[in-house]
C-alpha cells in the first residue's frame, strides 16, 4: 500500500505565498506522476498541476499558470507546490494525487487534503 502525506496549508493574505508538500511512502516500485487537485465545497475536484516523475515535464491549469510552480524531489518521493500571488478564489482544500506502481501495474492514490485559506 501507498500513503501520501500532505503538509504546508494554512492562512495567508492575498498576494502572499504558501508551499505545499506531499510525500509518498510505502510499497513504491516506480512513480509515474504526482500532482495537485483542489475542491471547494459543493464543487467538483479540479486539476491544478502535475509533474511527470521521469522527465520532470509539468502541466498547469490555466487558472494557476504563472503563479504556481510544481517541483519534485526524487530522492524523497516528494512533490511540492509553490503558490505565489495567492488570490481569495484559491481558497479551498488541496489534494495530492499520485500514479504509482507497486510492481506490475499502477494505481492512483490521494492524500488527505490540506486547507488553504487566502483572506485579509
Amino acid at each position: 500500500q501507498v500513503q501520501l502525506v500532505e503538509s504546508g496549508g494554512g492562512l495567508v493574505q492575498p498576494g502572499g505565498s504558501l508551499r505545499l508538500s506531499c510525500a509518498a511512502s510505502g510499497s513504491i516500485f516506480s512513480i509515474y506522476t504526482m500532482g495537485w487537485f483542489r475542491q471547494a465545497p459543493g464543487k467538483e475536484r479540479e486539476f491544478v498541476a502535475v509533474i511527470n516523475w521521469n522527465d520532470g515535464n509539468t502541466y498547469y491549469a490555466d487558472s494557476v499558470k504563472g503563479r504556481f510552480t510544481i517541483s519534485r524531489d526524487n530522492a524523497k518521493n516528494t512533490v511540492y507546490l509553490q503558490m505565489n500571488s495567492l488570490k481569495p478564489e484559491d481558497t479551498t482544500v488541496y489534494y495530492c494525487n499520485a500514479r504509482i506502481s507497486g510492481g506490475s501495474s499502477y494505481s492512483y492514490y490521494w492524500g488527505q487534503g490540506t486547507q488553504v485559506t487566502v483572506s485579509s
